[in-house]
């Protein structure tokens, strides 16, 4: 071979390493380099071509003997340890709840300033529990947040954690049925500034003060068939009035009231985001609060349609 042809650079498209896709190029392709890259693509598209057609319009089976059970925790009072503020106006989502999920047949129970042993008992004894005549599992935590835990009255417990508690792994009986999570927590430290003119700002807003729940919540999806209910954006203020409780479940539960029983439920909660969304605060000790948003958001793991239709 001469000087010249020694020094000419080496043609890499070619290789095997490009043909597939990865970043290593070899001086020269083998049969088995081909044959291993076709065999790739072959499996790949296989499994597309082989995927059954889906009916759009399924729904999850909601004909069991119950509903299920609801689980309510909330935390108006904490530890002085913990340097949290009162949540003034909590109890008021607390009764709000119990009423419209009890209009939705399930089987409510609530816990309030529960300290987090307690709160983790009473989780593992729901995780526990057989849910076979169960149509679905619904928890709500009403307290502040940070990262990606809740407080209880002297601690705080990862979401995730127990998320996973009702796993298919861990709770066979809830395998296929949802698993509803609605959070009532600041995710952040910002407000959502106003972006056009709002017309309707609930008037009750002038006669309660607004405050904040405090610190953030990051919290990932948990595994199909679960839905998680987030009051707030992550990065965002949680607004709550100290009377009528927070903005989130006051909206959440009229619109529960008025179509829990014949909306789609991933329907329901987009109107609760739109509703949230035009109010803003009118009255708070935080000037910089004044005038400031909120949109609430929510994970949808479901893979179905989701109804609360009457129980016969």
């Amino acid at each position: 071979m001469s000087e010249s042809e020694r020094r000419q650079p080496v043609n890499m498209s070619n290789t095997a390493g490009d043909k597939c896709g990865g970043s290593v190029a070899k001086d020269s392709r083998t049969a088995t380099d081909s044959v291993a890259c076709m065999e790739n693509l072959t499996e790949t598209d296989a499994f597309i071509r082989s995927s059954v057609d889906l009916d759009p319009a399924e729904e999850y089976k909601m004909n069991n003997k119950r509903r299920g059970l609801a689980l309510i925790f909330n935390q108006e009072r904490f530890y002085w340890r913990l340097g949290l503020n009162e949540r003034h106006g909590t109890n008021a989502d607390r009764y709000n709840l119990e009423k419209r999920l009890s209009e939705l047949n399930f089987e409510v129970r609530s816990y309030d300033n529960y300290k987090q042993v307690e709160v983790l008992d009473k989780i593992s004894e729901a995780a526990e529990s057989d849910h076979s005549d169960a149509d679905c599992f619904l928890l709500v935590f009403l307290s502040h947040g940070e990262n990606d835990h809740v407080y209880t009255y002297d601690g705080k417990i990862c979401i995730q954690d127990i998320t996973a508690l009702f796993k298919g792994d861990k709770c066979k009986s809830l395998v296929g049925k949802p698993k509803i999570f609605i959070l009532q927590a600041c995710r952040g430290d910002k407000h959502d500034n106003p972006v056009t003119a709002c017309d309707a700002v609930d008037s009750e807003l002038k006669t309660n003060e607004v405050v904040v729940d405090a610190s953030a919540v990051h919290t990932l999806p948990a595994g199909a068939d679960f839905i998680m209910c987030y009051s707030v954006a992550e990065g965002y203020y949680s607004h709550r009035e100290t009377v009528n409780g927070s903005w989130y479940v006051q909206d959440l539960c009229e619109l529960i009231r008025k179509h829990g029983n014949s909306l789609e439920f991933a329907e329901l909660l987009t109107l609760v985001n739109r509703k949230v969304s035009m109010r803003s605060v009118g009255n708070s000790n935080d000037r910089n609060a004044i005038g400031k948003k909120q949109v609430p958001c929510f994970a949808s793991m479901l893979t179905k349609k989701l109804y609360f239709r009457p129980k016969k």
